[in-house]
């Protein structure tokens, strides 16, 4: 599993791209897409909403679970992938592309985020 350098992780199993002008965009991981399965239903954050590191706010549906979601940071959400929406398996094929989940304007600095190297080590378990 390659995950990419640039981005933080949380032990939730998201990822978190680097801020552009106080904006990150967030997804979650291949490694948390293979555990979940084919993923048939996601159900994302509304436009405007706050969100807080480590809390839920959406969910992913699968054949196999329905898992929470959660945001690795604390902001609000500027906007949400509506493509993977209408089409959820962009979340399995491109986890770290056209499957991202959601931008949120981030407040205060993010806390607990792992490299792309401590994620490995974490998820390997």
């Amino acid at each position: 599993m390659d995950n990419p350098q640039q981005l933080r992780y949380s032990k939730e199993h998201e990822w978190l791209s680097a801020a552009e002008d106080g904006v990150s965009t967030v997804g979650i991981t291949e490694h948390a897409a293979n555990a979940l399965g084919d993923v048939v239903f996601v159900q994302l954050p509304e436009v405007g909403a706050t969100v807080t590191a480590g809390g839920s706010c959406g969910e992913l549906e699968s054949t196999k679970s329905v898992s929470d979601l959660y945001s690795p940071v604390d902001g609000e959400i500027t906007a949400v992938n509506e493509d993977v929406v209408a089409d959820p398996s962009l979340v399995n094929s491109a986890p770290f592309e056209g499957g991202w989940l959601f931008k949120v304007k981030i407040s205060g600095e993010p806390e607990d985020l792992l490299t792309a190297d401590e994620y490995t080590a974490f998820a390997a378990g």
